[in-house]
Order: C-alpha cells, then sequence, then structure tokens
C-alpha cells in the first residue's frame, strides 16, 4: 500500500489527481502540496520519522513547470537522500521526458490525467517497491513467541487484533497477549492475506473477528470480543466499505 504525496502548483490540477489517486485500492494515502518547497518540507519530515510512520513518503506524482523551483529541481534535490521517494512526474509538456528518465523517474504520466494511464504509473510503483522490498514469507500461518523462556508458535488465525507498542506490537487472542519485536506496519504486510485490516495508527485487526461497528457522535469503532477500538478517520471508510463487502458476500 502507497503513501504518496502529489504536488502541483494548480490547485483544481492537484484535487483532480489526488481524487484518482485515492480511488486506487492500491494507494493507502495521497496528500497533496502547492509548491515543491512544501513537499521538501514534507519529504523531510516524513525521513526523520522512519519509514513506518503513517506519513512517510513511498512516492511523488511531481508537476514539472512550478513557480519557483520545479519539479525536475526537486528531482535532482532528493537525488542526493540517502532513502528519496519514488517520483512520477505529470505534466502537460512531453518535452522534459528525457531529462526526468535520467533522473531515475518511474513513470512520465501526460494531462490531461486519464484515469487509466495514471492507474498504470501506479502499478509500476507499486511493482518497483515489492521488488525493493525485503522478502517475506507470506504463506506462514504460525508467528514464534516467547513465553516463559519457551518460544511458542501461535496461530495467526487465534489472533483478533494487533497493538503498536513503539517498535514492538502486543498480539492479542481470546484468551492472552503475547509481546513480539515486529513494527505493526511489518504485520499489516504480512497478514493482509490473512484478512487483517488497518484501523488506526495503533491497531491491526482480522476483519472476520470484529463483532460490531459503532457510529458515534462522527467517530467510528468497533469492539472485538470485549475490546471497542477506534477507528481513524483516514481508514474509516476502508473499514466500512470492507465490513460491508463481508456481510454482502
Amino acid at each position: 500500500m502507497l503513501r504518496v504525496l502529489a504536488v502541483d502548483d494548480e490547485e483544481p490540477a492537484l484535487a483532480e489527481l489526488l481524487y484518482l489517486l485515492r480511488a486506487d485500492p492500491r494507494v493507502r494515502s495521497a496528500e497533496g502540496a502547492t509548491d515543491a518547497n512544501e513537499a521538501l518540507r514534507r519529504i523531510g519530515r516524513a525521513l526523520d520519522a522512519g519509514a513506518d510512520d503513517d506519513h512517510a513518503v513511498d512516492v511523488l506524482f511531481l508537476d514539472i513547470q512550478m513557480a519557483g523551483l520545479t519539479g525536475l529541481d526537486v528531482a535532482r534535490l532528493l537525488a542526493g537522500f540517502a532513502r528519496p521517494p519514488m517520483i512520477v512526474f505529470v505534466t502537460a509538456h512531453e518535452d522534459f521526458a528525457v531529462q526526468a528518465f535520467d533522473l531515475k523517474a518511474v513513470d512520465y504520466v501526460l494531462k490531461p490525467v486519464r484515469r487509466e494511464r495514471l492507474a498504470e504509473a501506479v502499478r509500476r510503483v507499486a511493482e518497483q517497491a515489492a521488488a525493493a522490498r525485503p522478502a517475506v514469507d507470506r504463506s506462514a500461518d504460525r508467528i514464534p513467541v516467547e513465553l516463559g523462556g519457551v518460544t511458542r508458535l501461535v496461530a495467526v488465525a487465534d489472533i483478533t487484533y494487533a497493538e503498536a507498542q513503539g517498535d514492538y506490537a502486543r498480539l492479542h487472542t481470546e484468551d492472552a497477549s503475547h509481546l513480539v519485536r515486529i513494527p505493526l506496519t511489518t504485520l499489516e504486510e504480512r497478514w493482509q492475506p490473512h484478512g487483517f485490516v488497518r484501523i488506526h495508527r495503533s491497531h491491526l485487526v482480522a476483519l472476520h473477528r470484529i463483532d460490531e461497528l459503532r457510529l458515534d457522535g462522527g467517530g467510528m469503532s468497533v469492539r472485538i470480543g470485549d475490546d471497542e477500538l477506534a477507528v481513524s478517520r483516514r481508514h474509516a471508510s476502508r473499514v466500512r466499505e470492507l465490513l460491508m463487502r463481508r456481510a454482502g458476500g
């Protein structure tokens, strides 16, 4: 799931691009910036926060001709970073394609942006991100936990939800909890095939374990057994959609 920052100094164009990006199921989040300096500040903060932070930036969808620094200027600056985000240029001009690919752009999308063409760019980014990610065994259905000096294998199917605790995660089952030294973001990637979904920066839940969805005063929460967990606004629409799809299927 990609975390996107789109940059364009024309607000209508930026709004349209964000709308299309947020509709793509491979995009986890899409935020916007209206100039290069704002984009660089956000990227700097994201790099300081670390790759597992919700506000990290995996890819820039970047206009080229902007007031002040151009998109090509931004790409040249980012080339000096240790872990720069990937770049897709989105522009009305064909003339900069050679320079763009010299700067290792993943793709070059011409305006007006077509939904199908943007989806192809997202696919290329997702494939490149997957190729750069360390291989994980997504077929594994157990996780080792330490219990009184003994390593025990807990079935993923028995886990109702996982809770972030710094660089650790606390795994909850119906009758116990276990602390493992694995970030919640890593578990999210591994357990997506097992039906786990992120509902909050602090919680990853097994969709089939949700007993109740609650709406109260504009907020949303889910009940799993005796525990009630808040759903953040960022994840609310996806959680509701997944639950409705599950109920209908």
